[in-house]
């Protein structure tokens, strides 16, 4: 039977590459110059530390790292900029979390969209990724056509097709 996996994941060397090109473009911007803090990557955490004198360059260090994940070729939407920022000493920061894997909600939301479209199609929700499962493979891409013109906040990537 005909199937595929709905993933949420961001490839961790593309990220790096682009907190490192952010690096590089806050010490060579000429308005950041002279800056206390910059952007740290914590891996295990999967989080984006942004640290700045002010709250205005640290919407400029969110701007330069957006541009720098797109450039990169990930989607602006792993991350998650709703944490406010918090005060430390002489420092405002911000923690910025990369969003890895489809939560309970988003699944349910899919799943949901899915069974709302009238396709004949399984949908099994499996820890953090969906399968989709169908007889024919047209339905198949009918689900992938309609899931990416949907807002569901977050990427999501078609993975492990089996025919």
């Amino acid at each position: 039977m005909p199937s595929f996996d709905i993933v949420s994941k961001v490839d961790p060397q593309t990220l790096e590459n682009a907190v490192n090109t952010a690096k590089k473009e806050l010490q060579t911007r000429y308005d950041l110059r002279d800056t206390k803090g910059g952007i740290e990557l914590d891996k295990k955490a999967n989080t984006i530390q942004l640290s700045s004198e002010n709250s205005m360059r640290v919407k400029s260090l969110e701007d330069i790292l957006l541009t720098r994940i797109v450039k990169q070729g990930l989607d602006g939407t792993c991350l998650d900029f709703s944490e406010e920022e918090q005060a430390s000493g002489a420092l405002v920061k911000k923690t910025v979390k990369v969003r890895a894997g489809i939560d309970k909600d988003t699944s349910r939301k899919i799943g949901k969209l899915i069974k709302d479209s009238k396709l004949k199609v399984d949908v099994q929700t499996q820890d953090e990724q969906v399968r989709v499962a169908s007889k024919k493979i047209d339905e198949l891409q009918q689900v992938m056509a309609m899931l990416r013109g949907a807002d569901l906040g977050i990427p999501l990537q078609f993975v492990n097709m089996k025919s």
